[in-house]
């Protein structure tokens, strides 16, 4: 399942490189955003133009096609940092301490492997479409407009190999948690309980820290408690004196 993480960061040599890379991260999800904006920008264009003029975007289908390589690549690396990708955690979920490191150890080298084989291929594919020598650079082209297609092509190779250094990052932090037998590691996702969840969301609305609900729901609840146990106290105490 989809959860929110936390990222906890020191001044570790890990923690500098988890933040500097992390700044690339959101820089490359932002374009990603811009290219989401741009669609919209353009249906408006296509629709306006053959509903006012008679003449829709030239080529939309395939400018379409240049900018969703943008949306689906650019922001995977980002989405990693934070740990929100899909992912089945019903069996890591019930592990502690350094089995669950190690786990997660496991299940981000195989990640990094098959990553690192993506890299390889998807830059097969683009010397397929680059060449120097073509014009515009460019062995194949979009059907209608002939846009070139290497551009789209490169995103794929530059984004897995962000995301494969972003992956060996995290080997490095649950390495670390598994020697150490660290309880939360740095420069990795942890899992947010439902409590802690609950305080981040509130904090957003009310534009405080989340460090300043919790503290406050667990004096609630044991003022709840305190509350209860004094009525209960008085209730017994005036049916003892009925009784008397």
């Amino acid at each position: 399942m989809a959860g929110s993480s936390a990222i906890i960061e020191d001044g570790t040599a890990l923690s500098r490189l988890d933040r500097s890379l992390y700044r690339a991260e959101r820089f490359l999800a932002l374009i990603g955003g811009l290219a989401v904006f741009s669609l919209m920008v353009l249906a408006v264009i296509s629709v306006g133009g053959r509903n006012l003029m008679n003449r829709p975007l030239p080529g939309y289908v395939d400018w379409i096609e240049q900018i969703m390589p943008l949306i689906a690549f650019l922001a995977i690396s980002y989405v990693q940092r934070d740990g929100s990708h899909i992912r089945m955690d019903m069996l890591i979920g019930r592990l502690r301490g350094r089995w669950r490191w190690g786990a997660e150890f496991l299940s981000t080298f195989l990640m990094l492997v098959l990553m690192v084989l993506l890299v390889w291929g998807s830059w097969a594919h683009f010397q397929r479409s680059f060449d120097p020598a073509a014009p515009l650079w460019s062995r194949d082209s979009s059907i209608d407009i002939s846009i070139p297609l290497w551009p789209a092509k490169l995103l794929a190779p530059v984004s897995f190999s962000v995301l494969c250094l972003r992956l060996m990052l995290q080997l490095w932090g649950y390495g670390r948690a598994v020697w150490l037998g660290l309880e939360r590691p740095v420069a990795v996702p942890l899992v947010m309980s439902a409590a802690e969840l609950a305080a981040e969301e509130a904090a957003l609305v009310a534009d405080v820290r989340p460090e300043d609900i919790l503290p406050r729901a667990g004096e609630t609840g044991a003022g709840r408690n305190r509350g209860g146990s004094g009525g209960g106290a008085g209730g017994n105490s005036g049916h003892d004196g009925e009784a008397d």
